[in-house]
């Protein structure tokens, strides 16, 4: 469960960007292609906030959804995997969102 180590990092990010003050919230936001997957996270999180500043904070996750753009003609698509096909037919395809693990606020 790589989860457990990604929710470390970001409980260290969140206690030295407080700068001692106790966190109250952090939001994060996942995407849904980071294969990151946010129940996960929010399991260990209490875990690994215990004993910090960030320990009691409320946890709050924006999952973010897979977005692509076709490298044929231009158009945007939504991706439910690392893969996919253009309405035109292409699968040549850059993903553009849905890739990120992001602390977007926290608040102390």
């Amino acid at each position: 469960m790589h989860e457990l180590g990604i929710t470390r990092s970001v409980v260290a990010i969140c206690a030295e960007s407080s700068g001692g003050e106790a966190v109250k919230r952090v939001t994060l936001e996942i995407g849904k292609l980071s294969a990151i997957l946010p129940d996960a996270v929010r399991f260990c999180f209490d875990i690994c906030a215990k004993g910090t500043v960030v320990e009691g904070a409320a946890l709050e996750i924006l999952e973010i959804p897979g977005k692509a753009l076709c490298t044929e003609c231009g158009g945007e698509i939504e991706l439910f995997d690392l893969v996919g096909k253009c309405n035109c037919g292409s699968r040549n395809l850059r993903i553009v969102a849905g890739e990120e693990l992001k602390v977007k606020e926290i608040e102390v």
